[in-house]
């Protein structure tokens, strides 16, 4: 029997992106909301991980929740 491999692509980063947006935050205001939380991110940093090019950390993305007042599950939305 094969193995099947499944493979789900989810874009975090852009998802990160289009709810700060509807929020109505600048990524500079996303990452000094996310430095009041004591997790060190700069813009260049949150801009990478808009993109893609940038793999985030479980803190980040848990602050990045907290700061955007979302779930998890918004986030992981494609």
């Amino acid at each position: 029997m094969k193995e099947q491999k499944i493979k789900q692509d989810i874009c975090i980063g852009a998802s990160i992106r289009r709810l700060r947006q509807g929020k109505k935050l600048g990524q500079t205001e996303l990452a000094g909301l996310l430095q009041l939380e004591g997790v060190p991110m700069t813009r260049e940093a949150l801009v990478k991980i808009e993109r893609g090019t940038q793999h985030i950390q479980a803190s980040q993305l848990r602050a990045i929740k907290n700061a955007l007042g979302v779930t998890y599950d918004e986030l992981l939305e494609s």
